[in-house]
């Protein structure tokens, strides 16, 4: 059971099932059998210590691991939630969202690709792929670059590797990266080319992104989201209130702004096609059909 959490979720869920052990042994109650009203009073505990809404249903998720599902389906605690949401409504980290064009046009001066530092590079490289892919940070840590498939007019990439949505019985993304090759500066598949290259002779890992110091090891997530962060700093974006995720928010708000079908944008960023993902918590105003479709939308828009 341990294993079919991801790290991340795992660490969240031991939180409150440490809570609720603590709980359990002040009140006499059985660990792996408490009644819906033991756990209500265990939630109504947690909200009146200034939990919100967020971290009160990460702590229905983890109860339901060792409880069982009626605790996310009872009638009584889904209206104890709406209560919650009620009280302490959430609010999305980002209303409005920063113009790709800031950040591309920062990039552009970044070239030739051979002329500029090999940090440099590693951030430009990166920066372009979360924005024409709309992909987490994580899975672009997953690429490996013995998956990487060079074509004519664009360069392909499966992520092998599980990640945030891999699921039983589907498939993980497919990257598509195209030749952009009106603006070389900004093109995303000359990059990749270009950071191969640089990286060939010094590289210590398969996955794509290493350090650019020794080691030359394969960097985390979170290495790659500072340098992301560090990118967008340089471009203008207030990464005080916008963090490396929201390259996800930029490019797929920008990408439905010039006419990208929900369709392709779901399919391009990895939503199901019935998710409600995109409308709910990425389509944010922005401060100013073939699989590379998003990727060109967001290029173009810079000419």
């Amino acid at each position: 059971m341990i294993s079919s959490l991801a790290d991340s979720s795992f660490k969240q869920y031991n939180t409150y099932i440490n809570k609720w052990y603590d709980f359990c042994k002040q009140n006499n109650t059985p660990l792996y059998d408490a009644s819906i009203f033991k756990v209500m009073e265990f939630l109504t505990d947690l909200y009146n210590s200034g939990n919100q809404y967020g971290s009160l249903n990460c702590c229905r998720a983890a109860l339901s691991l060792i409880l069982g599902t009626n605790i996310s389906t009872d009638y009584r605690i889904q209206r104890f939630f709406k209560g919650v949401f009620r009280l302490r409504p959430t609010i999305p980290k980002y209303d409005i969202t920063w113009d790709t064009g800031c950040v591309l046009d920062y990039l552009a001066l970044l070239y030739p690709n051979e002329a500029i530092s090999m940090e440099k590079l590693a951030k430009k490289c990166v920066t372009l792929l979360a924005l024409v892919t709309a992909h987490r940070v994580q899975t672009l840590s997953k690429i490996n670059i013995y998956n990487i498939k060079m074509f004519p007019d664009k360069i392909v990439t499966k992520i092998s590797d599980l990640i945030k949505t891999s699921k039983v019985g589907t498939n993980n993304p497919v990257l598509t990266l195209p030749f952009f090759l009106q603006k070389p500066g900004i093109c995303p598949a000359k990059s990749l080319i270009s950071y191969i290259n640089r990286t060939a002779s010094i590289r210590e890992s398969d996955y794509l992104f290493i350090s650019f110091k020794r080691p030359h090891k394969a960097v985390t997530t979170q290495t790659l989201s500072r340098w992301i962060k560090s990118t967008l700093k340089d471009s203008g974006v207030d990464v005080s209130i916008f963090s490396a995720h929201s390259t996800r928010h930029a490019a797929t708000s920008q990408a439905y702004s010039a006419g990208v079908s929900i369709d392709q944008i779901r399919k391009t960023a990895s939503w199901s096609q019935n998710s409600t993902t995109f409308g709910k918590f990425y389509n944010r105003t922005i401060m100013t059909t073939n699989e590379a479709e998003l990727a060109r939308a967001i290029l173009n828009n810079n000419l």
